[in-house]
C-alpha cells in the first residue's frame, strides 16, 4: 500500500502546532513572572517559529496562466475603397 502525503493536512497541523506552542510559551512566560521566564520558555517559541517557517515553505504553488492571445481584427469586414470614403 502506497502512503500518500497530503500537503494541505500537514500545513494545517503545522499551523496548529505553531499557534499552540506560541500560546503555551506566552502563558508560561507570563505565569513565571521572573527575569528568566523568557529564557526558560525559549524552546516553545522556537518550535512555533520553525512550524511557521515550514508552513510558509510548503505553500501551494500558483498555477501559471498562459499569456492572453492578441486580438485579431474580424475577418468578415471589408475595407472601404478610397473613392467611397467620407471626408
Amino acid at each position: 500500500m502506497k502512503l500518500q502525503f497530503d500537503k494541505s493536512l500537514f500545513r494545517t497541523i503545522l499551523f496548529s502546532v505553531a499557534v499552540v506552542s506560541f500560546v503555551i510559551g506566552t502563558y508560561q512566560t507570563v505565569l513565571q513572572n521572573n527575569e528568566n521566564a523568557l529564557r526558560d520558555n525559549y524552546w516553545l517559541f522556537m518550535i512555533s517559529f520553525v512550524c511557521v517557517l515550514l508552513f510558509r515553505y510548503l505553500k501551494p504553488e500558483e498555477e501559471v496562466k498562459p499569456a492572453p492571445k492578441p486580438k485579431q481584427p474580424a475577418s468578415n469586414t471589408k475595407p472601404v475603397p478610397r473613392n467611397k470614403r467620407r471626408g
